[in-house]
C-alpha cells in the first residue's frame, strides 16, 4: 500500500507547477522536498500513519484541482486594490519583494549595515570618527 501512496504523492509532485519567480518561498518546490523527505526509501517506505498520509495527499489534491475555486465561485475576479493577477504575480516576485525590503529600509538599518563588523573601515574606528571629542 505504501507503493500506491508514493506513487501517488509523485504524480502530484508532477502535476503541481513550481513558480521560478518565488525562489525559497514555492509551494510546488516544498512539496517536492516535503515528499522526497517523507518517502525516503521511495517505495519501500513504511508509513506509519496512513489515515493522516491519505488525508493530506486528499488536502493537496483538493487545493491542486482547485475544488475551493469551484464549490465557492467569486461573483467578481476583483481585489480590494483592483490589481490584476499578473499585477499581483509580479508583486510578489521574490526579486521585488526584496526591492521593497531595501527601498523600506530606514536610515538607521543603512547606517548599520554600512559600518558593520565586516566593513572595511570596522566598526569602532568608523563610530569613533562620528562622535565629539569630550571636552578636558
Amino acid at each position: 500500500m505504501a507503493a500506491s501512496r508514493y506513487r501517488r504523492f509523485l504524480k502530484l509532485c508532477e502535476e503541481w507547477p513550481v513558480d521560478e519567480t518565488k525562489r525559497g518561498r514555492d509551494l510546488g518546490a516544498y512539496l517536492r522536498q516535503r515528499v522526497a523527505q517523507a518517502f525516503r526509501e521511495g517505495e519501500n517506505t513504511q508509513v506509519v500513519e496512513p489515515e493522516a498520509c491519505d488525508e493530506m495527499y486528499e488536502s493537496l489534491a483538493r487545493l491542486h484541482s482547485n475544488y475551493y475555486k469551484h464549490k465557492y465561485p467569486r461573483p467578481r475576479e476583483t481585489s480590494f486594490s483592483g490589481l490584476s493577477l499578473e499585477e499581483y504575480k509580479l508583486i510578489l516576485s521574490t526579486d521585488t519583494l526584496d526591492e521593497f525590503k531595501e527601498m523600506n529600509k530606514g536610515t538607521w538599518k543603512k547606517l548599520q549595515e554600512k559600518f558593520a563588523p565586516g566593513s572595511p573601515e570596522g566598526k569602532h574606528t568608523a563610530w569613533a570618527r562620528a562622535l565629539p571629542r569630550p571636552r578636558t
